[in-house]
């Protein structure tokens, strides 16, 4: 059974009409709690940002990014953990029983929404056992595959899939991914079959993506930027609506002729449900503090930031749990 192309098109539009809703709500309010929150001195111990992922790959890059920036406005240093493994539950069961003193954050993208409504017996819950801290921003993903594969174009990629049904093998940084869900999402728009090979992270699943151990990969673009400039991979598309500034001529995949497919991702800080609102506060205004290089490297990155609320961050959350639940039960293959 196909997902519902209508309502993939809204979901991604409720989530940008929501977000923007939240940001603009947050930008013109501040809300009480915000203003009597007493800041929080962090400088008496370090932080833990935990990343869900093996080091090396696009999110563990813009986490040591963002360590950077909170050591400096905290005045204490930050270590990054890699933890990755189990689509990310590992991680974040870890920071959900840790301490709520703001010393121990975990850095999530849209896998920790993905991976939460794929699983069929989740063992954390995004809403009920984390305090959203700070969106980083969004961006979309982008269609590459392997030089050994042949395939430069979506219309290859589409002929070989079909000609050759389960040939084609994608990778991906683990099950429940956004990058599995965005070629699961794919493979039943287009009517193809294609095999799923899984790695802790997108570090590992670049490394045997460029050395031809699988064909198809889609990326978000920290993860295989480098590897697109130095021409180790072939760009064939974008997942966003509209074609990239980035990537100019590279088209949309709805413009490759899956009509309505469109797919992006974000990233942001979570702590334990258990911190308090000053704490979320004060690391709140560190995170989307004045960083011109943290910004620039987004809009490097093809994302556009975003400076909302902890509550709008929240709100996005739920609506993309319940979003990429419906496209699970319509049909997604998990395994």
């Amino acid at each position: 059974m196909r997902p519902s192309r209508s309502f993939k098109i809204n979901k991604r539009r409720l989530f940008i009409q929501t977000l923007v809703c939240h940001t603009l709500v947050a930008t013109a309010l501040v809300t009480p709690w915000a203003t009597q929150a007493q800041p929080v001195d962090f400088s008496k111990k370090p932080i833990t940002l935990v990343v869900p992922f093996a080091a090396g790959g696009g999110t563990d890059s813009i986490a040591r990014d963002l360590a950077k920036l909170l050591s400096e406005k905290l005045k204490t240093p930050v270590v990054v953990e890699n933890k990755g493994g189990a689509g990310g539950s590992i991680a974040a069961n870890g920071v959900a029983k840790a301490p709520g003193d703001g010393h121990t954050l975990l850095f999530v993208t849209s896998t920790f929404a993905t991976h939460a409504a794929s699983d069929p017996k989740p063992s954390y819950d995004p809403i009920k056992d984390f305090a959203p801290v700070a969106l980083l921003g969004s961006g979309p993903l982008v269609v590459v595959t392997s030089k050994d594969s042949g395939i430069t174009t979506m219309a290859q990629l589409l002929e070989k899939a079909k000609k050759s049904p389960g040939e084609l093998a994608y990778c991906t940084s683990g099950p429940g991914g956004i990058n599995h869900l965005a070629a699961e999402m794919y493979a039943q728009a287009a009517g193809v079959k294609m095999t799923h090979v899984p790695y802790k992270g997108s570090g590992p699943a670049t490394l045997d993506l460029i050395a031809g151990r699988t064909q198809v990969f889609f990326s978000t673009v920290p993860t295989i930027r480098a590897q697109i400039q130095s021409n180790k991979v072939n760009l064939l598309a974008v997942t966003s609506k509209e074609p990239s500034t980035m990537f100019p001529g590279v088209p949309t995949v709805i413009e490759s002729g899956v009509p309505g497919y469109e797919v992006s991702t974000w990233w942001g800080i979570v702590a334990p449900k258990s911190t308090p609102a000053n704490v979320i506060s004060t690391l709140k205004a560190a995170i989307n503090s004045e960083s011109p290089a943290l910004k620039d490297r987004f809009e490097r990155e093809g994302a556009t930031p975003f400076y909302g609320s902890p509550a709008a961050f929240g709100s996005m959350m739920e609506n993309e749990l319940q979003g990429w639940r419906k496209v699970v039960s319509a049909g997604i293959k998990l395994d």
